[in-house]
Formats: structure tokens, C-alpha cells, sequence
């Protein structure tokens, strides 16, 4: 897909993920429309950027159905179209289900499962009114696979897989792409600042960054792919546990092991660079 003077809405799109997808997209010549709750976050990546590209930004809770819609609005209003959506906002609070408060259950799926589905709803005459464009979420591995400690987060990144993979069934012919991309672990404070409590089996995988899980974006905008498992050999790992769930059993110690040992140099290494 030519992403010159294409218009992009990002969530979360003030750090991370979000921010790496702004910056590939505004390489790409693309419009930004960048959304997050902290607008002084959004007002400094938009400053970054305006000077490669035409950057709007709005700051809004993505569970706020009103502000779903008004973001189209304005995104229109400013370009005059809207091409491109790509779902990231996230939120996870880890921990048992029974350690976690039940109104932090019911926000990770309101962020991570109810608001992309809104938001794709809402985009969807926008982008048929464009003459196609693309629906880029942001999964994870942990939505393939049972992962203990994040069973609602892992719920809500499940649903939005099948949500996506539906979707796609469901815009075939339309000239409107829908794609998933599903990483493991990626180095941004997403995990990396909260490193004592996300699980050591999280650790057990290659960890990827930013740049590269903003990459498979891009990619996934112009190509037939449904969804991008991020490394590969995860992505096939996690397709073997979800299907013979002795086999994630068996492995889990050994993988919980290798995990406690990266984690212990990441930290290690974050001590050395204070």
C-alpha cells in the first residue's frame, strides 16, 4: 500500500508501539491522527513529527464511546479522509484473577477487546468512503496460548484475534484489509518498567522492539497476511500449547526457568545503566 498523504489513526500512539508506528507511517509521507489519554505525551511525539508529516492529536479514553466517534470526526475534518486504523492502546493489570481488582478485569477488556471493535465499527464507512484502506491491531502472543497470571488479559487479546480473523472473513472483496499482529514480549516500559510482576514464562521468549513490531504494521497494511506472530518460532510454540495443552504444561517449568534467567540480566543490565 503507498502511504503518502494517507491518513492514520493510531491508539496509544504516544509511546511505544504506538510512537514507532507514528514515526514509520510519517516516514511513509502518511497524515497522523495520534490518540492517548496524556495529551503533554501526544503534544511532544506530534512535535517530533511535524516536520515529516501533518500530525493532529487526540486525547481521549479509547473505552469512551463518544470519543470513538468524535475521533473520526475530527481526524475527517482535518485531512479529509481516513485510511488507516491501527488499534493499539492496552492495558494489563497482572496478577491471579482473584489477586486482581474486578474493575481492572472489566478495563482490560474494555481497553484491549471493546474499544477496538467500537473503533473498527466507526471505521469502516470511513474507509469504504476512502475506497479501502486497512484495520491494524495490536495483539499478543498471550492470545494464542493459556498464560496463568494474565488470564483476562489473555482472554482479551484472544477475543480480539477471533474478532479479526472474523472480520477478515467478513470484508473480503471490499478493499479493506483488517490484520493482527501478535508479538511476545517488547521492550517498552509495557513490560519493562513493570518487570517484577510480568511473569517469568513472558520472559522465556525472544523479546522484540518497538521499530520491529511497528514494522509488521506497515506490513501487514499492504499485504494478504491475517496475522504476524512476532518471533515466528513463538508463534508456532504457541500454536502447538493452545492445541495440546499437555505439551504448554510439560514445557512450562523449564520455560519459566529460562525466563527467571533473562530477567535477572535484564535487570542486572537496567542497575549497570543507572
Amino acid at each position: 500500500m503507498i502511504l503518502k498523504d494517507k491518513t492514520v489513526i493510531i491508539t496509544g500512539g504516544s509511546e511505544g508501539v504506538g510512537a514507532a508506528a507514528a514515526r514509520q507511517f510519517a516516514d511513509a509521507g502518511a497524515n497522523l491522527m495520534l490518540v492517548a489519554r496524556d495529551k503533554k505525551k501526544l503534544e511532544k511525539i506530534a512535535e517530533e513529527l511535524r516536520d515529516k508529516a501533518r500530525v493532529e492529536i487526540f486525547a481521549m479514553d479509547v473505552s469512551d464511546a463518544d470519543a470513538c466517534v468524535d475521533v473520526f470526526k475530527k481526524a475527517e475534518f482535518e485531512f479529509g479522509r481516513v485510511d488507516i486504523l491501527v488499534n493499539n492502546a492496552g492495558y494489563h493489570e497482572r496478577g491471579a484473577t482473584e489477586s486482581v481488582d474486578a474493575s481492572d478485569l472489566g478495563k482490560m477488556i474494555d481497553v484491549n477487546l471493546k474499544a477496538p471493535i467500537m473503533l473498527s465499527r466507526i471505521a469502516l464507512p470511513y474507509l469504504r468512503e476512502a475506497g479501502g484502506g486497512a484495520i491494524i491491531n495490536i495483539g499478543s502472543l498471550a492470545g494464542r496460548t493459556p498464560v496463568p497470571g494474565s488470564a483476562t488479559y489473555a482472554a482479551s487479546k484472544a477475543g480480539l484475534r477471533s474478532f479479526t480473523y472474523s472480520m477478515y472473513d467478513e470484508l473480503h472483496g471490499s478493499g479493506i484489509k483488517i490484520g493482527i499482529v501478535s508479538p511476545g514480549p517488547i521492550d517498552t516500559g509495557f513490560i519493562m518498567s513493570d518487570i517484577d510482576v510480568v511473569s517469568d514464562l513472558t520472559f522465556s521468549q525472544p523479546i522484540s522492539t518497538a521499530d520491529e513490531v511497528a514494522q509488521a504494521v506497515l506490513d501487514l497494511c499492504g499485504n494478504n497476511l491475517r496475522e504476524k506472530s512476532m518471533p515466528q518460532s513463538s508463534g508456532i510454540l504457541t500454536m502447538l500449547t493452545y492445541l495440546m495443552p499437555w505439551l504448554g504444561r510439560l514445557a512450562r517449568p523449564a520455560l519459566e526457568r529460562k525466563g527467571a534467567r533473562v530477567k535477572r540480566r535484564l535487570k542486572a543490565q537496567a542497575k549497570q545503566e543507572q
